[in-house]
């Protein structure tokens, strides 16, 4: 079961994923993207934590996710939050991110566990000022597109209630 769960910021979809992934049952994974590059980051990585609790195997993967995901398969359901970190982790490292959602695709295709995945929806608001902030804000609703093809289910959260979208 491959899951994407979008929103906007503080629209609840983290918490709503973590529920979903604790309802599956087993070892929950939780596989961060984040990276604590300042203080203001590393206080929003503890909030998450502490908001989950323990009982969470945390892998860190910046970039590398589809290793991740294909490391942790077998072990329990997992929870990717967030792609749109992902996403940025890779723009800023010079990988070409459409080369690695394609290959995040098919990653997600041949998982066994299942897989929670949270997304941002950044192309609903005003259009960005600068070149980096478009092609961000196009590459990041491509992407969600991507993930939202092989994805069994897909629910759009606003205001801490998801709305099923897909499944």
């Amino acid at each position: 079961m491959i899951l994407l769960v979008t929103g906007g910021a503080r629209s609840g979809k983290s918490r709503h994923a973590e529920d979903r992934v604790r309802a599956l049952g087993g070892q929950p994974v939780y596989i961060a993207t984040a990276t604590a590059g300042d203080d203001e980051m590393r206080a929003r990585i503890e909030a998450h934590r502490a908001q989950r609790g323990d009982g969470w195997h945390e892998v860190e993967a910046p970039t590398d996710l589809c290793a991740a995901l294909l490391a942790t398969d077998g072990i329990g359901p997992r929870l990717v939050d967030c792609l749109t970190l992902w996403l940025s982790n890779l723009m800023l490292a010079g990988r070409d991110w459409r080369i690695e959602g394609e290959a995040l695709a098919r990653a997600l295709a041949v998982q066994t566990s299942p897989v929670v995945l949270v997304s941002n929806e950044v192309g609903m608001g005003l259009v960005p000022e600068t070149p980096l902030g478009r092609a961000f804000r196009d590459a990041q609703g491509i992407l969600n597109q991507m993930v939202a093809t092989v994805a069994a289910e897909v629910e759009f959260t606003v205001a801490g209630l998801p709305l099923r979208v897909k499944g």
